[in-house]
Parts: C-alpha cells; sequence; structure tokens
C-alpha cells in the first residue's frame, strides 16, 4: 500500500466517540477510579459489636466490623488515632494507609486494641471497593473459585454465674446436628487464670457431648489456654482415645510457643492455634516456635482482610491450612466468607456459631448470608454482602 492509499484509509477510521462503548464511562465509574476520596470515618458502637461506616465524596460508603472487646474504647480509638489517616485518601491506597494507621498506633500496641481498631476500618474499605467496583470482595482479592464451605457449631461452656454442665452442653451440640452441622466445637473456655482444672471439667463434658451427637460427627475441643503441656498432652490423648476427637485448639498458653510445639508434637489428632495472635509477625513466630497444623485466623481481631490475607498466604509457604476464628453472625463473617473464598489453603470446614439471636445484631442489616444444610454460601454481591440498615444502626447504636 502506497503511502497516499494508506492516509486515505486513516480518514475512514471512526472517531473514538463513535466505537462501541466497552468500558463504562459512567461520571461514577470514571469519579470511583480515578478520584474517591474518603470523607468521614464513623464508628458505630454496641455493646458486644462495632462497626464502622467509611463515607466517600462518591456517596457510596462501605462498612466494616472491628473487634467486640471494649468497643466504647475502640471507637474513641478509632476517632482520636486512626480516622485522621484516611481522611481525603483514596480508598483504593488501602495497603499504603493500612501501613500508616498500624504504626501509628503501635505505641497502643500491636495487639487487641490496635488491630481491632483498624480491623473495622480495612474491612470496611474493602466493602467500600467492592460497592465503586462493582464486584465481590473476593473477586477483588483473586477468587480460587469457592462456591460455599461446610461450617462448624462453636460454642461455648461459660453461662451467667458460671458454667454449664455437661448435658447443657452435650444439647447444645445436638441443636448444631439438627442444623445440618457434620462438624461441632465444644469451647471449655478455661483460659489461662483458670489453667490446670480437674481433669473431668473436660473429659466428663466431652463424653456427654459425643454420645449426644454419636460417632459420625466431627468433635472439636478448644481448651481457650487452659491446661500446661503436660496436663493437656495427657488429657489430649485420653480424648482421643476414648471419644475419636478431631482437633484441640490452642491447649497451652497463647504466650508460651514452645509448649504448644510440646503438645503438637506428642497429640496424634490436629492441634489449631491462632486465636490471639494479632499480626504477621506473632504469626511467623507461631508457625516456627509452636508449628501448630492449622493457623486460626479472625479478620475482625488481625487488622481485617488485608493482614489476614497476608497471614495465609505465608502459612500456605509453610504447608499450613487456615481457618477463621469467628463467633460474630453478620459482618464478620461475610468478610470471612471473601476471605476463605480468595485463598487456596483454607481448611474444608469453617468456624461459625450462627445467627446468635442473643447478640440482636441481624436486626442491623436489610439482607442475611445463605446458610443451608450446614453450608454457608459465599457472598456474590459487590462489596462484602451484607446491606446496611442504616435507620436501624442509628437508632441502636450506643453512641447517639
Amino acid at each position: 500500500m502506497d503511502r497516499k492509499s494508506f492516509l486515505k484509509g486513516l480518514i475512514a477510521v471512526p472517531l473514538v466517540s463513535d466505537l462501541p462503548k466497552f468500558i463504562d464511562s459512567s461520571p461514577l465509574n470514571h469519579h470511583a477510579i480515578g478520584s474517591t476520596k474518603i470523607t468521614n470515618v464513623k464508628p458505630y458502637i454496641f455493646k458486644k459489636a462495632l462497626y464502622v461506616k467509611v463515607e466517600t465524596d462518591a456517596g457510596i460508603s462501605g462498612w466494616g466490623e472491628g473487634d467486640h472487646e471494649s468497643t466504647s474504647v475502640l471507637g474513641l480509638f478509632i476517632e482520636e488515632v486512626l480516622k485522621p489517616i484516611f481522611l481525603k485518601k483514596d480508598p483504593f491506597d488501602s495497603e499504603y494507609l493500612w501501613h500508616q494507621a498500624f504504626f501509628e498506633g503501635f505505641e497502643n500496641g500491636s495487639t487487641g486494641l490496635n488491630p481491632g481498631a483498624l480491623a473495622a476500618i480495612d474491612n470496611a474499605l474493602w466493602d467500600l471497593k467492592g460497592k465503586l467496583t462493582g464486584l465481590p470482595v473476593h473477586k477483588l482479592l483473586g477468587s480460587s473459585g469457592l462456591e460455599k464451605t461446610a461450617v462448624y457449631g462453636s460454642y461455648g461452656r461459660r453461662k451467667k454465674g458460671g458454667f454449664k454442665t455437661p448435658f447443657e452442653m452435650a444439647e447444645e451440640g445436638m441443636g448444631f446436628v439438627k442444623e445440618g452441622y457434620k462438624t461441632v466445637k465444644a469451647r471449655m473456655q478455661l483460659y489461662d487464670r483458670d489453667r490446670n482444672p480437674p481433669f473431668n471439667f473436660t473429659y466428663d463434658c466431652i463424653k456427654e457431648v459425643r454420645n449426644a451427637i454419636g460417632e459420625d460427627i466431627e468433635l472439636f475441643v478448644d481448651f481457650n489456654n487452659g491446661y500446661t503441656s503436660g496436663k493437656a498432652i495427657e488429657l489430649g490423648l485420653k480424648l482421643y482415645e476414648h471419644f475419636n476427637i478431631k482437633a484441640i485448639e490452642e491447649p497451652v498458653s497463647s504466650l508460651n510457643y514452645p509448649q504448644l510445639r510440646e503438645v503438637v508434637d506428642a497429640l496424634p489428632c490436629e492441634v489449631n492455634a491462632g486465636e490471639h495472635e494479632y499480626n504477621r509477625w506473632q504469626f511467623r513466630d507461631l508457625i516456627i516456635t509452636g508449628n501448630p497444623d492449622c493457623l486460626n485466623l479472625d479478620v475482625i481481631k488481625c487488622g481485617g482482610i488485608s493482614e489476614t490475607k497476608k497471614i495465609a498466604g505465608m502459612a500456605h509457604a509453610f504447608d499450613k491450612e487456615v481457618m477463621v476464628h469467628n463467633t460474630r453472625p453478620t459482618l464478620a463473617t461475610a468478610a470471612s466468607l471473601n476471605l476463605i473464598s480468595s485463598i487456596s489453603n483454607a481448611t474444608k470446614v469453617q468456624e461459625f456459631s450462627g445467627m446468635r439471636p442473643e447478640l440482636d445484631q441481624t436486626k442491623l442489616f436489610k439482607n442475611s448470608l445463605k446458610f443451608e444444610n450446614g453450608f454457608l454460601y459465599i457472598p456474590q454481591i459487590p462489596g462484602l454482602g451484607l446491606e446496611v440498615d442504616e435507620i436501624a444502626m442509628e437508632k441502636n447504636k450506643l453512641n447517639n
């Protein structure tokens, strides 16, 4: 083709405005991707729950859940320490913002308060980014293709004024089985301050639970840091031999990784830990020294989805599976589902304590997550997957 013919051909090419619009050029899309700024970070405090709303100048907000301990203190920490870091910033710069916030609050602790408050904001940012892009969060994170996950019924022994009887624990375990759960976890809720109670405290409880649920249901036992290594090994062997338990969680103090390693090496069943680790550095030491079989990650305690995703990747390199620690029924569960459906080393069964009507939280949302016959389904709508009823949230919060 000569130069003259080539130039004539160019004239015939349609203008850009005449080309098919394969790319959404709506004002919202341009604004969302290019210039959205955070205008407010607003904590919503409840007696046993903390939610955060991240507002933007695009008119779209994201919602996240943080730690449920000392919620008034967490709300104040968000307002005074973390919020200024996020104002007027691009929500898509969340990796940068996470590190700025974490180390701004570092003097207040790398565990507990700081990551528990930051988790609420980080989870809200992921919800926001999903809504701005029209994608579920697990798609933004890189979906593993998981559509649903089996869940286990998790419940504790403490009640007002003391502890439930072994028969009460057995009855509660059966309640989960009747709802379709194939795995249950009985939490002894001993903690460090009640260490090494008589063996019958745990043994008699698990005996009744196993008798009630039958042999076909998997049984996990959470010692909740309640024993020293020698006692944990002795009791663990008895429970495994007599009741065929599948796993023991946090058998010794979460502050004692060498003793955890002793238990891991001695027991034939799985030993899990991680509920009381709050950042990647703690999990590094937990893996190297304690060497649990499975890591329990909590997206509302451990800095949010951004940090737990990194920890899951590190765990993968050590051939460790990941199981979420999650006893909350709404946004924490939604965030957990989006996390596990974006990694390849999630266990086949994940923690879910049911809708827990005693927490009175489901009324704050217009929809609910899909649970069916022992399975939770991964949300497929933009964001984390739950739509907040903002009128109910405003009406019921404590900080009115």
